[in-house]
């Protein structure tokens, strides 16, 4: 079948449609009371859209319309769901959470509005495509659960109380349309080296996430946290550097290594140089000794002043044990 035919251009957008209902479902089981599932809905949804966008370039079938549709589904799956699950398991009937619902919401839609606006922008620079301005909407859908999570899996404490939890919704809406930079693992290349390491490294998460799905997830967001600070670090580099904007990271790595040792004062060490230096210091003779010529006379100070330049050199025959012709 042809990369173009109508069934092979319908899958990226059935993901999409299918991340839809994985993000409405998500409402449904929190107003049952089924919080697990109600987080496990939003992650499938996080699932499938990594996985729409991805399959659509491999197939060639990418169109205006999938892009319309995914912003559509990522709003309602990653904005409208999330802060419905938090308002039901939390604040139902309360005004002040039905406020932070609706801030999340709204910061949801403004930043994927912003992500389409960046799309067409073709004034960015070359590493532009290595990062996200701001936070992307699925881990900001589930950074928001956050607080949720935890709770199901050790209980009530100080992060479910009311005020926390809505402290926290409206600093994640924050992150969303902020232009703190985060890394962007569509670009990500591994080398052929560390294949074995991350397949290995893929099946202990599989592992993880089938015995403790609760625990996997938090520490995944929470690590997601942690990485802002070395991606703004990065970007930053990376925007006073513009030699290192269309190198591999191995290049860039030597380039900054490089810049790091001229910034410190150090350099390499000249050991000719140095041999060189301490070799005609050893030779030099000193002038409050006598020379020693080859015949065995011994010179005065004064006298090899005077005889200047016919002064013989000093042979090096007794330092290597020789004896040289006619001594005895």
């Amino acid at each position: 079948m042809a990369r173009n035919a109508p069934g092979v251009r319908l899958l990226p957008n059935a993901i999409t449609v299918l991340a839809l209902c994985a993000g409405l479902s998500a409402v449904q089981f929190a107003l049952n009371g089924q919080l697990v599932l109600a987080v496990g809905a939003i992650g499938v949804a996080a699932v499938l859209d990594s996985l729409d966008g991805r399959i659509a370039r491999l197939l060639d079938a990418t169109s205006r319309m999938g892009a319309e549709l995914d912003s559509l589904s990522d709003a309602i799956s990653f904005g409208v769901a999330p802060a419905l699950v938090l308002y039901v398991w939390l604040a139902e009937g309360s005004r002040i959470g039905w406020v932070a619902a609706l801030i999340f919401a709204v910061c949801m839609v403004l930043r994927l509005a912003r992500f389409n606006t960046l799309l067409d922008d073709t004034e960015q620079p070359p590493y532009s495509s290595e990062f996200f301005v701001g936070v992307p909407a699925p881990a900001g859908g589930l950074l928001a659960l956050l607080p949720l999570v935890i709770t199901v899996e050790f209980g009530t404490g100080w992060w479910s109380a009311q005020p926390v939890v809505w402290i926290w919704t409206v600093a994640i809406s924050a992150l969303l349309i902020s232009r703190i930079p985060t890394l962007s693992l569509k670009t990500v290349r591994a080398p052929a080296k560390a294949v074995a390491p991350l397949l290995v490294a893929v099946g202990l998460l599989a592992a993880a996430i089938i015995q403790y799905p609760l625990i996997a997830l938090a520490s995944a967001m929470v690590l997601y946290l942690a990485h802002i600070p070395y991606a703004l670090r990065r970007h930053r580099w990376l925007a006073r550097h513009p030699e290192a904007w269309e190198v591999p990271p191995r290049e860039r790595r030597a380039i900054r290594r490089a810049r790091s040792q001229r910034r410190l004062g150090l350099r390499r060490p000249q050991f000719r140089r140095v041999a060189g230096a301490a070799r005609r210091a050893v030779r030099r003779p000193r002038p409050e000794q006598p020379h020693v010529a080859h015949t065995g006379r011994v010179y005065p100070a004064e006298s090899a002043a005077r005889m200047g330049d016919r002064t013989p050199r000093r042979r090096n025959w007794r330092r290597l044990g020789l004896r040289q012709r006619g001594d005895t």
